[in-house]
């Protein structure tokens, strides 16, 4: 599927056709999509989709059988290290040099990028901060627990100042607070104009989170484009949850003679004020609004019910387990 941008701007990520195959299983099969800079892109799928395939290869860590792959225009094929210096790759499962405190580890990393003492100094001071673990710069990093692991990894991903983070699974194994914490945190970087490819498997978080999303399922793309327009794509039964104050006995057939409407009815778990109304396709909500209004009956609210994540992904992927 072409994913809906200005093709004007540079993609941070551009992926065009890429396939590839491991003894005879085919992992990808013509995976395109598009990435914007300065935007928060959620990468999902089933286990077995072919995300850590996708993801090595834009992290130039495998050539794949077919198709290109650039990162703000350099072709991981033929310039993997200007790639290398544009990303900063978080894995699922990272090692860590648990005998080191937080800033040796740190200042390791800085130096391997070839920053010099001062320079190492002030990013790490700078990291640490960002991260909320300048308080823990000297504690070593094996008495550290699973979430302050996760954030000593990310500001490691961050010493080189890399304009792309690509972040497998990094809310994984922690704790509701240090998934919101995590999540503020990639919120602040995208405020400062980082690109953030995040592939997880908490939908609920991504749709809060991100401004687009690309869905994958057995090795091919089955959405890439906006969020917004992912979970307001089922336009053709228009669903709207309307709140009123003190209704009538009669309110469901009273509802349900308003011109536009299709069905009226409340929901299982709802207060008695609340109903659930389907539009005919192509109805101006507006106009329904007025009709509802001139029953003279208090209006709380009136909301467009949108898709869920959730839901999305079920409909656009395949039952069954992954091989």
């Amino acid at each position: 599927m072409s994913p809906t941008y200005d093709s004007s701007t540079v993609p941070a990520i551009s992926v065009s056709e890429l396939t590839h195959s491991f003894k005879g299983h085919q992992a990808l099969n013509q995976v395109s999509f598009a990435v914007m800079p300065q935007t928060l892109h959620g990468f999902v799928g089933p286990n077995g989709a072919g995300k850590t395939t996708t993801l090595k290869a834009i992290c130039t860590l495998l050539k794949p059988n077919w198709g290109e792959v650039s990162v703000f225009g350099h072709s991981v094929r033929a310039d993997p290290i200007s790639v290398r210096e544009k990303i900063g790759f978080m894995p699922d499962h990272f090692s860590m040099y648990r005998q080191m405190t937080v800033f040796e580890y740190l200042d390791f990393f800085a130096a391997a990028y070839g920053l010099n003492l001062g320079q190492r100094d002030k990013v790490i001071d700078d990291v640490l901060t960002l991260t909320d673990m300048d308080g823990r710069r000297n504690d070593l990093i094996s008495g550290l627990s699973r979430g302050m692991q996760q954030r000593v990894s990310l500001a490691r991903v961050l010493v080189h100042d890399p304009d792309l983070l690509l972040l497998d699974e990094p809310a994984s194994g922690l704790d509701p607070r240090a998934r919101i914490e995590l999540m503020e945190i990639l919120r602040a970087l995208r405020a400062m104009g980082k690109t953030i490819f995040i592939s997880s498997h908490i939908l609920t978080e991504l749709a809060e989170l991100c401004d687009s999303v690309t869905i994958i399922d057995r090795g091919q793309i089955k959405f890439s484009g906006p969020m917004d327009a992912l979970l307001d794509a089922d336009d053709e039964t228009p669903r709207f949850s309307l709140r009123l104050g003190q209704p009538p006995e009669n309110a469901v057939e009273l509802l349900q003679s308003v011109d536009g409407v299709v069905t009226a009815e409340q929901p299982e778990y709802g207060s008695p004020g609340e109903f659930d109304l389907e539009l005919e396709a192509g109805r101006d909500s507006n106009l329904v609004l007025q009709s509802l209004i001139g029953l003279g009956i208090p209006i709380l609210s009136f909301s467009q019910r949108r898709k869920q994540l959730n839901q999305a992904f079920m409909d656009l992927t395949t039952r069954g387990v992954r091989t």
